[in-house]
């Protein structure tokens, strides 16, 4: 059983930078892709970013790609999404995500959840 724990959510205003961190325990993180999605009020979940076990391959959702950064630290069992240029628009609770197939986090699932760290921007 793997155990996901986000931080580094918070308010910020639009224009400005937040950086997640997702922190995995109880699996052996190489083995996993990881993602993150999104799901603001009244909306359904939305694929964010998604990273294969090496950082070789990874994805992001058109309205992300050029402000956001996915990377992980296999290293320190952690994966990390960089956020720049923050739009009111990206307001939601970000959730991290492992799975043993990246086609399935790349697509908004996951065997694994964390509880979500919630990203407010002020306009």
């Amino acid at each position: 059983q793997v155990q996901l724990v986000e931080s580094g959510g918070g308010l910020v205003q639009a224009g400005g930078s937040l950086r997640l961190s997702c922190v995995a325990s109880g699996g052996t993180f190489s083995s996993y892709a990881m993602g993150w999605c999104r799901q603001a009020p009244g909306k359904e979940r939305e694929f964010v970013a998604a990273i294969n076990w090496s950082g070789g391959r990874i994805y992001y959702a058109d309205s992300v790609k050029g402000r956001f950064t996915i990377s992980r630290d296999n290293a320190k069992n952690t994966v990390y999404l960089q956020m720049n240029s923050l739009k009111p628009e990206d307001t939601a609770v970000y959730h991290c995500a492992a799975a043993v197939s990246l086609s399935m986090v790349v697509g908004g699932g996951g065997d694994y959840w964390g509880q979500g760290t919630q990203v407010t921007v002020s306009s």
